[in-house]
Parts: structure tokens; C-alpha cells; sequence
């Protein structure tokens, strides 16, 4: 059978119709697509949003427009993603408009850890964050205090009322009793130095409130161990405010405050002093006549001391940020000024804060750089605390300023000494022995200082081409801070007069200290989600290194004079016409810290949980023999939630997590190189050799090494009603070994009598528990409450290298009256700085006897044989934070109260001027507590032991309400870009408490506390 073959016409027209067929075929498939993506609030266009095909690598990113053009096919679906939005996906169109709404969820989701970041639900240890809006409102004006009371485990007790002051932090009591208990800051990746420098109080002063983002506060080892040798004291991690994608808005924070020094020590006037002394003193006797004579040199005059120190303190704080996008660079800019006049004359307190934030994103956002520049000035004009006590007891009747008094043996002026009334015994020649005027005190003395710092860091992270599991991050990091200033008595002055070297022209010193702190981090983390065996692993590993160094440049120098000749211990400048002492400069001290350290946290079935770290740091503090240390920590985590048994309680409940945490950390903040032998010069000008200073050797501790503390954790996190109501309950354990102290060594086996060395273990337990909830929440009215509460028990368990049960213990804290006397030790069996004391023996009638203490060895001798352990110490038992907000529309009102239980303080002003006749006809007299006759009825001068009696150990317990709020949250005010909100605020309401004092949160030994005001502020917040 023959084919008929198709002819060359035929052919042609075949292969035209199929070439048509694959042709539609093709239009058919391929799509060219463009689109429009929009932030869901603003109608902005989102730059840098990622846009593609689903299940491909064929994708691009939004223009500055949000716009964007893609190839794709017909029936692909479309993925639209950026960070802080909900993703979409939608089926490819030609023409897209994609509106992206917030998922402000998914960003409080994350937890910012050491070296990284994790999922909230992921979290296997005890970590607790506190977001911006989450804070303290009111006038805040140093960081500690937006976290006050919110965090269970974290004790944040306030400075003192001083302008700038600080507050101290103590995450689950502190581990040492020696080095720091402060917690370690690390702030946007830079671990920070406590003691930044003089001048600044802590290393939290560095950061202007305004600018901080998040508060991360790590508690158990599970959790810090990450930053070994620096971590038995807990870490707090801030998180700065950083750019944002779209428009560009401005940001003013503005405030100002009024502060009222409202507290004052219950002393008596002047009628009630002349008084008490003329019924105290027998008239003609030579006690009673020199004491008349005293208190009736000015009749008529009567003079508030306390009122004349005190001043109305004035504040104003003024922050603008702009935050935004400029091209592809976001970025956010600030500026921050705080003056503050304090509550006491004289004091001053200026900052200027400066922050720079850039993150751009490189590469398809495979790389992403985040630049951290922060910059603070502070300028502090110094006033004398000492003013507080002085004031309290300065004698009543006598007048602020000299008065011309004509004496048959000394003349005129006697009492005159620049203008301020002071003691005499002569004309021109002070009385030694008696305190200086108050207000000389402070106006007398120049005292004024300028600190400059500066922190930041360039961080990379890179996601590998090819391989977007692995990142790699690179932190390099400075901390720089330097203090100049100088504190100097005024010539002329009462203080002056008293100088034996530089009589009425007085002394002082210059200071100039640089800190700097350098930082280089490098580690690679790989995360991956198998969803084959339902796990999700993230591996992370790096290497750290840090130098310290600290150069103090303080020198003693007197006032300004000519050359008075050879003064033992100075030599005279010619350049600058002073004397300046001999040797009195240290050398610069540097350190380096070394760690290797990795983690890794294991996910499976998004029910068990596992996260294990590794840390080894080497620290040049510490000789070759024991420089290195090793820290492990594991965390196990069980989310009970999840577990299919709990599929019908989930409609109640919401979380329900155990977790159980194991970790070991470190301790090495002490003094550096103590395991050297070190020289250093005398200054005695009776000890040279041919015209030179002799070297002297210094004590040594060449076996010193790390103090190590093991932590146990366990814990319990729930929620419900979708965490409507949610919170915590955990109990944790913490075993500290070879303990840092200060401890005395036999003699002739040192250069000194005192070392550091590592002696002694102690333990520290506690329980927290904590509740935030949605009481209410309506259209209009909502109720949000936030309660917290912590116990803590702290024991010392060993202090000496063997059992020694008739070892004294360590001198732990004393009082400046006397020689210092010493009211508190350290102690096998009892709290840290447990005080130790006389006790006190009462009258039938319950009323403590005067200089009447029990003599408990029955030896018929009072001796400090006979004191006692008295179980009590400064630490709380109990301590617990509240806090509540309403809002109703557009209004809101909140409220912080703070709670501490079973604390106690050490009453030493009390001590020191509890007696009616504090008179020994010395050429002065002093004023009296009210208490003196009110109370104790004491008539006799104090021993010794009586000021060291447990009749002025007091509970110190107490319940403040820390700040009441209320604001008004405006929108579209004048015009639709406006938006902010109005406030008023009061701080220090009020304080519940037993304690006599003027402040029972204060020392463990109470003298001289600058009490701290009553605020009240005005704010505005505006954002364009």
C-alpha cells in the first residue's frame, strides 16, 4: 500500500498551526505581573517588601513606591512577606494591590536572648521581657525606673533623693560577698561596665529612657550561662528603639517636674531646745553654766538648719526622635536634654544623650547591618549629703551667717568664717571637733565634674547564598567613658581653717579617669525546621573577646598659693603655683576576657523542648593556673499545652509549660591582678633612699580563681482565656562555692594582713509568682492588672577552709560615729551582713535603760563578747510589685505600688543623737531627736555599746506607692498627622512603714540618707 505524501503547501500550514498552538499555549502560562503593596494603617507603600512564587526562588522586593513587577504563571500563588506584617498569599493576577495589616503578635512573640533571639513559646528558661509600652509612665528619668516592680525576682532599690542618683538592681539576691552582685547590662549587644565612671551611677545612666525598645531580664543559669564568668548575678538585655520601613515620623517627649522635699528629721526647735538643756543642766554647776552660756549667746534667734538646705527641685526633660526610611536606609535619629535642680542647694544635674540607629539590608536581604551610636554627657555640681545630718543636729539657736561679736579676749568676728556662723574657740582658730554650718557645708566647697560616653557597635548578619539556613553575625563593639572635674574646699572657709597643711586656703583634687571597653563577637548559628521528624533545630557557636582598661589621672593638689616651704608629702609646682602630692597617681590598670561558647536549642513536636549551653572564659584577672573557666547550663521545657490529651482544656486554657534548669556561671568582678606580686612607691618623705621613694610590696592571693555558682530552676508558665490571664510560678536554688572575700592571713605570710582569696559557699532559695490579666475589657472601659511577688532566703554555709565553729565572722558594714563602729558581719548559719549587735536591757516598765546592754557570758564585763547574731539583716524576705491601668475612650490612669517585708535598717542616727546630753563641755552642742524625750527618755551622754544596741535595729518593711498617672491620648489634633497624648503624674505618693527614719528603702546603716522628694509632672508626648 502506497502513502500519499503531503505536498510542500501542506507541510507549511502544519507547522503554523502548531507553531500558533504552542504560542497561545505559552501566553497561556506566562504572566507578567505588577503590583501595589500597602501598610494597612497608613496606605503607605511598603519599600522592601519580599514578593514570591510560592515554592520557588523566583522573587523580588517592593521599589520606593512599594511597587513591583514579577514574572510568574498563571494559577502560581503569590507569597508577600515583611517583618512586623502578616504575610499573604494570593493567586498570581496581572494587576495585584496587596494591603498588609500589622502583626504586632508576631513581634512580641520574639524574646531577645544572649547572642540571638528565640520565640516566646520556645523559651526553656526563666526569661521575662518587658516591652515599651508595657513600662512605668510618669517622669522617668533614669531606665531602672520603667521597670520598677514589674519583673518578679529583680529588686530595684531607688538611689537617694540626689539629682541623678541611681538605683541598685539585685536579680534573686546577690551571689557574693565580696565582688559585684550587680546584674550584667548588655545593651544592643555590648556588655557594659557597672561602674562606668564617676559621675555616671550606673551603666544604665548611659541610655536615655525614651530610646529603649525592650527590657530582657535573664534569671536562671539555663538562660545567663550563655555569658559565663559574668552571669551569677543575672543579665538584663536592653534593646534600643531602631528605624522603621515607610514614612518618616517625629517623635517629642517633653516634661516638666516639681519636687518636693516633703521628709524631714523630727528634731527640736528652738524654744523646745532651750528648753530641754536648761532642764537637762543644773544651774551652777560648771556643765549646766558653760551649756547656758552656749544656747543663750543669741536669745532671740531660732534658725530651721533643715529649712535652710532644702530647696523646691525644678526638672525638665526634652527628647525628639526621628525614625523612618531614606531611601533603602532605615534608620532613627534622637536627641535628649534632662536639667535638674536638686532638692538640696547647690546640687545640679545636666544630660545630654545622643542616639543614632542605621539597619540596612543588603542583598536580598541576605545581609542585614545594624549601626548603634550612643553618645551621653553629664554635668553634676555636687552637693554634700552630709548636709542632711548636719542640718538635722546643727544647733538651733544660733544664726546661718557671722555675726560681729565683740569678746574681751578675742575681739570681733569670732564666729565669722565667709560670711557663715560656725564654732568657735578663738578668733580665727575653729573649734575642731564640731561639725561645719550646713549651708558652709555646701556653699563652701567646690565640687563639680563632667562625664562623656560614648557606646556602640556595627553588627552583621550575614544569611549564606544558597545555604539561608546558616547565618553568620559579626558584633564589634566600644564602651568609652571619661570624667574630668575637681572638688575643692573654698579659701577662707571653716572647712579651710581646719587644714593643719594649707590653713584657710584648704586642698582638693583634681580627677581624670578613662574607662574603654572593647568588644569583637563572632559566631555562626544554624537554624533549621525538619518538618519530616516534626523538629526544629537551632545551633549556635562563637568566640568573644573583651578589653578593659582604666586610667585614673586624680591628683591631690592644694588651693592656689605661694610656696610656704617644705610640706611633708607635697612638693611645690612652680608651674602651677600649688602644692601637688608626692606618688598619689596609680598606673592604668587594663584586662582581657576570652570565651568560646555555643548553644543549642532543639524543638520537638513543638512540645519538648531542650536548650544546652557551653561557655569557657579565660580572664587575665586571674593566673595561668586557674584563668579558665567552664559554665554549662540545660534547660528542659514540656508545653503541656500542646499535647493532644489537653485538645479539649485548650478552649480555657492557653499555656500551660514546665520547665527545669540546670546551669553553673561565674564570678570575677574584683580588683585585677591580685595574683601578682606588686611594688609600689611610699610617700613618706622620711623614707627615701638618695632622694627617692622606697618601693613597698603589696599583698598578694596567687591561688585566687573563679567564685562559681550553680543554679536549679523550676518552673511553671500559664495561661487563659487566650492569656487574657497569664503568668508564672517558679522555684529556684543557688549554690555559690569559693566565694571572693576580704579575709585576714597569719602574720608574716603576706605582705599585708588582709587578702582577697576564695573562701567560704553560700545558698540563696526563693519562690516567684507572678499574674497580669485582663480584668475588663468593654468597647470603651478596659482593666489591666499586673501583680508580682518574690521570696528569698540567703544563707552563708562556709568561711573558712575547715570547720572552725569559734570562728568570728567578717566585719561586713559599721558606722562613722566613733572609730567606726562595726554592726554587722558575715556568718556561718546566717543572712549576708546579718547584724550583730548589744542587747538592749529594758525597766520593768518596758522602757530601754541608758548604757544598759546584757552581759550574755555573765562575765561582769560588757565586751563585744557579748554581742549576738541577730538574725535580722538588710534583706528582704518578701518583696512584690502591683501595678494597674485603666483606660476609659481616650483617658487612662495608672498606678505602681511596691512592697518590701522583713527587712531591716540599723537606726544610727538615732544612735548617734538619741541622748539628751550629748554636752562635755567641748566649746559646742548639738541638737536632739524629739525621740530622746518622747521615747527612750535617755538623759546620759551614749556609751559605745549603746549606740551599738539592738534597741535601734528597726523593721524596715514597707508598702510605696510609686507613681499615679494620668493621661488623655489625642488624635488628629489641629490636622490628621497629629497624634499624642497628655499627662500628669506623682511620685513617691506615699510610703507605709514602722521605720522611724525619714526613708526606710535606704543603707543598712541609716545616717545622713538624702531623703528623696515628692514628684509631681506635667508631660506632653507628640508624633508627626
Amino acid at each position: 500500500m502506497k502513502t500519499k505524501k503531503m505536498n510542500e503547501p501542506g507541510k507549511i500550514m502544519l507547522l503554523f498551526l502548531v507553531a500558533i498552538m504552542f504560542t497561545v499555549q505559552a501566553v497561556a502560562q506566562n504572566l507578567s505581573v505588577s503590583g501595589l503593596v500597602q501598610d494597612g494603617t497608613t496606605g503607605e507603600g511598603v519599600i522592601g517588601a519580599n514578593v514570591v512564587v510560592k515554592g520557588t526562588t523566583n522573587g523580588t522586593i517592593t521599589d520606593l513606591d512599594g511597587k513591583f513587577k514579577l514574572q510568574a504563571k498563571q494559577g502560581d500563588i503569590i507569597v508577600i512577606s515583611f517583618i512586623g506584617y502578616k504575610t499573604q498569599e494570593l493567586p498570581a493576577a496581572a494587576q495585584m494591590k496587596v494591603v498588609l495589616k500589622d502583626d504586632s503578635k508576631q513581634l512580641d512573640d520574639v524574646v531577645v536572648i544572649g547572642y540571638g533571639s528565640v520565640k516566646k513559646e520556645d523559651l526553656s528558661g526563666s526569661v521575662v521581657a518587658i516591652k515599651a509600652e508595657e513600662m512605668n509612665k510618669g517622669a522617668v528619668t533614669s531606665p531602672e525606673e520603667l521597670i520598677m516592680g514589674k519583673v518578679p525576682g529583680l529588686a530595684v532599690a531607688q538611689g537617694d533623693g540626689g539629682p541623678g542618683s541611681g538605683s541598685t538592681l539585685r536579680i534573686r539576691s546577690g551571689s557574693s560577698l565580696n565582688a559585684s552582685n550587680d546584674p550584667l547590662i548588655v545593651i544592643d549587644g555590648i556588655p557594659v561596665a557597672n561602674n562606668s565612671a564617676p559621675g555616671t551611677p550606673n551603666a544604665l545612666s548611659t541610655i536615655n529612657p525614651n530610646d529603649i525598645e525592650t527590657f530582657t531580664v535573664l534569671k536562671d543559669a539555663s538562660a545567663t550561662a550563655i555569658y559565663g564568668s559574668r552571669a551569677s548575678n543575672g543579665v538584663i538585655i536592653i534593646t534600643t528603639k531602631k528605624g522603621t520601613q515607610g514614612k518618616i515620623k517625629v517623635t517629642y517627649n517633653s516634661s516638666y517636674t516639681f519636687k518636693d522635699p516633703y521628709k524631714r528629721f523630727e528634731t527640736m526647735n528652738a524654744d523646745e531646745f532651750r528648753q530641754a538643756v536648761t532642764n537637762q543642766y543644773a544651774e551652777g554647776t560648771a556643765l549646766g553654766d558653760a551649756a547656758r552660756n552656749l544656747i543663750n549667746l543669741y536669745p532671740q534667734q531660732s534658725t530651721d538648719w533643715q529649712d535652710a538646705i532644702y530647696q523646691s527641685g525644678l526638672s525638665t526633660d526634652q527628647n525628639i526622635s526621628v525614625a523612618g526610611k531614606a531611601g533603602f536606609m532605615p534608620f532613627r535619629v534622637s536627641l535628649g536634654y534632662n536639667n535638674e535642680r536638686g532638692t538640696i542647694k547647690t546640687s545640679k544635674y545636666e544630660r545630654y544623650t545622643a542616639s543614632v540607629n542605621l539597619s540596612p539590608k543588603f542583598f536580598d536581604d541576605h545581609l542585614r547591618v545594624d549601626i548603634n551610636v550612643k553618645g551621653t554627657i553629664n554635668k553634676n555640681r555636687f552637693a554634700d549629703s552630709g548636709a542632711v545630718g548636719a542640718a538635722a543636729f546643727f544647733d538651733p539657736t544660733k544664726p546661718i551667717y557671722g555675726i560681729d561679736t565683740e569678746d574681751p579676749t578675742y575681739g570681733s568676728n569670732l564666729y565669722n568664717y565667709n560670711g557663715y556662723w560656725n564654732w568657735s574657740t578663738g578668733k580665727n582658730t575653729p573649734n575642731t571637733l564640731s561639725s561645719a554650718n550646713p549651708l558652709s557645708l555646701l556653699y563652701d566647697v567646690d565640687n563639680a565634674g563632667t562625664t562623656k560616653r560614648s557606646l556602640g557597635n556595627i553588627q552583621l548578619d550575614y544569611k549564606i547564598h544558597g545555604l539561608e539556613d546558616l547565618h553568620a553575625n559579626l558584633n564589634v563593639g566600644y564602651d568609652v567613658a571619661k570624667s574630668t572635674g575637681g572638688n575643692y574646699t573654698v579659701p577662707g572657709s571653716f572647712q579651710t581653717a581646719k587644714d593643719s597643711d594649707f590653713k584657710n586656703i584648704g586642698r582638693g583634687n583634681d580627677w581624670n579617669n578613662l574607662r574603654r571597653n572593647h568588644l569583637l563577637d563572632f559566631y555562626l548559628n544554624y537554624a533549621k525546621n525538619i518538618e519530616s521528624i516534626q523538629s526544629n533545630i537551632n545551633v549556635m557557636a562563637g568566640y568573644s573577646w573583651q578589653h578593659f582598661y582604666y586610667r585614673d589621672l586624680s591628683i591631690y593638689k592644694s588651693n592656689v598659693t605661694e610656696n610656704l616651704g617644705t610640706k611633708e608629702g607635697w612638693t611645690y609646682n612652680d608651674d602651677e603655683g600649688r602644692y601637688i602630692q608626692n606618688n598619689n597617681t596609680p598606673s592604668p590598670w587594663e584586662n582581657y576576657l576570652v570565651s568560646f561558647f555555643g548553644r543549642l536549642n532543639y524543638n520537638f513536636k513543638e512540645r519538648y523542648l531542650l536548650t544546652a549551653t557551653l561557655r569557657q572564659d579565660g580572664s587575665s584577672r586571674f593566673s595561668k593556673s586557674n584563668r579558665w573557666g567552664l559554665f554549662p547550663s540545660a534547660a528542659l521545657a514540656w508545653s503541656i499545652i500542646n499535647e493532644p490529651f489537653m485538645e479539649k482544656a485548650r478552649d480555657i486554657m492557653s499555656n500551660l509549660k514546665l520547665r527545669v534548669g540546670y546551669g553553673v556561671t561565674g564570678q570575677q568582678e574584683i580588683t585585677d591582678y591580685l595574683y601578682i606580686t606588686n611594688y609600689s612607691l611610699g610617700n613618706n618623705t622620711t623614707s627615701q633612699y638618695m632622694g627617692s621613694y622606697l618601693l613597698k610590696p603589696d599583698g598578694y592571693s596567687p591561688d585566687l580563681k573563679w567564685e562559681q555558682t550553680a543554679t536549679y530552676n523550676v518552673g511553671i508558665d500559664y495561661g487563659f482565656l487566650n492569656n487574657r490571664i497569664n503568668g508564672s510560678i517558679e522555684y529556684y536554688q543557688k549554690r555559690t562555692k569559693d566565694l571572693l572575700n576580704t579575709v585576714s592571713v597569719a602574720a608574716g605570710s603576706n605582705f599585708t594582713n588582709m587578702i582577697t582569696a576564695n573562701v567560704g559557699s553560700m545558698k540563696n532559695e526563693g519562690l516567684e509568682f507572678n499574674i497580669n490579666a485582663v480584668a475588663i475589657q468593654t468597647k470603651d472601659f478596659s482593666w489591666e492588672l499586673g501583680y508580682n511577688v518574690t521570696w528569698n532566703t540567703s544563707k552563708i554555709t562556709k568561711l573558712t577552709a575547715t570547720y572552725n565553729p569559734d570562728y568570728e565572722g567578717i566585719n561586713a558594714g559599721s558606722a562613722s560615729y566613733g572609730s567606726g563602729t562595726v554592726l554587722q558581719k558575715h556568718q556561718v548559719g546566717y543572712a549576708p551582713s546579718t547584724y550583730w549587735l548589744f542587747q538592749q536591757v529594758y525597766d520593768e516598765n518596758g522602757k530601754p535603760v541608758q548604757n544598759a546592754v546584757v552581759d550574755r557570758n555573765n562575765d561582769g564585763q560588757i565586751t563585744n563578747d557579748d554581742r549576738y547574731m541577730t538574725k535580722k539583716s538588710p534583706m528582704a524576705d518578701v518583696y512584690m510589685g502591683l501595678s494597674s491601668q485603666f483606660t476609659y475612650k481616650n483617658w487612662d490612669l495608672g498606678f505602681n505600688l511596691r512592697a518590701s517585708i522583713g527587712n531591716y535598717v540599723y537606726n544610727a542616727s538615732a544612735a548617734d543623737n538619741g541622748s539628751l546630753n550629748a554636752f562635755s563641755n567641748q566649746g559646742f552642742i548639738t541638737n536632739y531627736y524629739k525621740s530622746a524625750v518622747e521615747s527612750t527618755g535617755f538623759t546620759l551622754t551614749s556609751s559605745t555599746e549603746q549606740k551599738a544596741s539592738d534597741l535601734f535595729l528597726e523593721n524596715a518593711s514597707f508598702l510605696k506607692m510609686d507613681n499615679i498617672t494620668l493621661g488623655y491620648t489625642f488624635k488628629n489634633l489641629f490636622t490628621s498627622k497629629l497624634s499624642g497624648r497628655i499627662s500628669a503624674s506623682v511620685q513617691n505618693v506615699f510610703t507605709i512603714t514602722k521605720y522611724s527614719g525619714l526613708d526606710p528603702e535606704c543603707n543598712a546603716i541609716d545616717q545622713s540618707l538624702w531623703p528623696r522628694p515628692r514628684t509631681f509632672s506635667l508631660g506632653i508626648n507628640l508624633n508627626f
